[in-house]
């Protein structure tokens, strides 16, 4: 077995508020629990729901590390009882419920896949967050319209990057909205077959020209959610994943049942380990083969030193990003 230090380096805060709270500490090394395993992290993946934590209205479930971090790769140095797939020294990527943020992390040994052939083991710690969240909520145990319209918001992000991705590779046509002609650019590149700048033009507009969106994911809220319904075709689903524009909102809901329209929503964290689990082992048996077919790959927009979770923190709120940001130790 290997010998592990005592103590290693994380990033924490003592409290709620913006990115200067985030601090380098020093902590024990985490013992894995029963079904455990313990790894030694290669990278952290920044996502909102950090952002969200950090303000102060996300807190952990109960018996999670109170450390910033959903995501990490990294390799296998110790399992806990009951663990049987993976071994000391194997190399993973996985879903954590907190405590990426540092130099080692105890993870659900059902929550944790293979790292995908193609992506460098860093950019590999920038999947599991999305993926399990685009994954399940428009994919997972549905069934697609043939040549249906996918209306992803935000594409540039690291949930709509992965989502122009998934959609394109299961034969939707994707449209998007951006902030810029870069971001067009680079949502195109991911095989958005439409971008929308949201600045310039009307997306409602332009959806309804094309006949309508069958699927809409959207991470804005405020004033989108009635616009969302308006863009919707009949029979369509609208996923709600984030609010970043507000989540109360006054609308007419009438059209919702004109249109025979599904709207959900979801968070990830508070999902069951045993929906996470099943997440997981689907992701691996039919999206992880698209990384080595070359029909996915990670997008990563920078690197940073755990140290600077501060900047990565800031750089995510300024939306100075084009994919993922991730922390190295």
């Amino acid at each position: 077995m290997t010998a592990l230090p005592e103590t290693m380096r994380v990033v924490e805060m003592n409290e709620p508020g913006g990115p200067e709270v985030l601090v380098p500490g020093t902590r024990p090394v985490p013992q894995p629990g029963p079904g455990e395993v313990l790894v030694r992290v290669t990278a952290a993946g920044v996502n909102g729901p950090d952002l969200v934590q950090r303000r102060g209205h996300y807190p952990p479930p109960k018996g999670a590390s109170d450390l910033l971090g959903l995501e990490v790769s990294g390799q296998v140095v110790a399992m806990g009882d009951g663990v049987t797939r993976w071994a000391e020294g194997d190399r993973i990527t996985a879903l954590t419920n907190g405590g990426g943020y540092a130099e080692y992390v105890a993870i659900d040994a059902e929550h944790c896949l293979p790292l995908p052939e193609g992506p460098a083991e860093v950019d590999a710690a920038g999947l599991p967050e999305t993926y399990f969240t685009v994954w399940s909520n428009v994919f997972l145990n549905q069934t697609l319209p043939e040549g249906g319209r996918f209306l992803v918001h935000g594409g540039a992000g690291g949930i709509g990057s992965t989502a122009i991705q998934l959609g394109t590779a299961l034969g939707l046509e994707v449209l998007t909205t951006v902030g810029s002609e870069e971001e067009a650019r680079f949502c195109t590149e991911l095989g958005a077959a439409r971008c929308i700048n949201f600045r310039e033009e009307d997306f409602v507009e332009i959806t309804r020209a094309a006949g309508g969106a069958d699927i809409i994911l959207d991470i804005i809220g405020g004033d989108y959610v009635e616009r969302n319904i308006k863009a919707a075709r009949h029979d369509a689903r609208i996923i709600q994943l984030a609010f970043n524009a507000g989540s109360k909102v006054s609308l007419n809901l009438m059209p919702v049942m004109l249109k025979r329209l599904s709207y959900t929503g979801s968070t990830l964290r508070s999902r069951p380990e045993s929906f996470k689990a099943a997440v997981a082992r689907d992701l691996e048996s039919r999206v992880w083969p698209l990384f080595a077919q070359g029909k996915l790959r990670p997008v990563t927009h920078a690197v940073l030193p755990l140290e600077q979770a501060a900047q990565a923190h800031a750089m995510m709120e300024a939306a100075q990003h084009r994919g993922k940001i991730l922390l190295q130790p």
